[in-house]
């Protein structure tokens, strides 16, 4: 969305991504359901993304809506997944690249915050599905061919 030029409809498209995940899980765990209900909770509202039924099962990567999931199941684990993305945007400026290293360190994330609790497995299944959907942008990267994100240049005006 970002790339179309638009940066309030990205802003805001990233905002209800990730806040459809998170308030799914949230509403599950104050529901009190049992922990495997909100795991399949959080499974539910991440292929409802990648495979919406109302577009004909054609969705978005769920890097988002990944991170509104992880979020609610913890706290510290989104936060530290996020901070991951953050840091490898900084370093390489492709969307992309850091949301799949993020996705990489999620499960270790999952691990170090709830042990190896089933919530791993789910986060694995998360981190999977992310990277397969990103499956042509790997080959992008692998081709050097994947768009980033450049750093503005002091003086340079952006086009009218």
């Amino acid at each position: 969305m970002l790339r179309s030029g638009k940066k309030a409809a990205a802003a805001l498209t990233l905002l209800g991504d990730a806040a459809k995940g998170w308030i799914a899980v949230w509403l599950a765990q104050r529901a009190g359901l049992s922990a495997i209900w909100v795991h399949a909770v959080a499974l539910a509202v991440f292929l409802g993304h990648l495979f919406p039924v109302f577009y004909g099962f054609k969705g978005g990567k769920g890097v988002a809506t990944a991170a509104g999931v992880l979020l609610a199941l913890s706290p510290w684990m989104g936060l530290s997944v996020l901070a991951t993305w953050i840091l490898a945007f900084a370093m390489w400026r492709v969307s992309s690249l850091s949301a799949l290293i993020a996705a990489g360190f999620a499960p270790i994330y999952a691990a170090v915050f709830s042990g190896f609790s089933p919530q791993v497995l789910v986060v694995l299944m998360l981190s999977c599905l992310l990277v397969w959907r990103h499956k042509s942008n790997i080959r992008k990267l692998l081709d050097g061919t994947e768009d980033g994100f450049s750093k503005p240049v002091p003086g340079d005006q952006p086009p009218r």
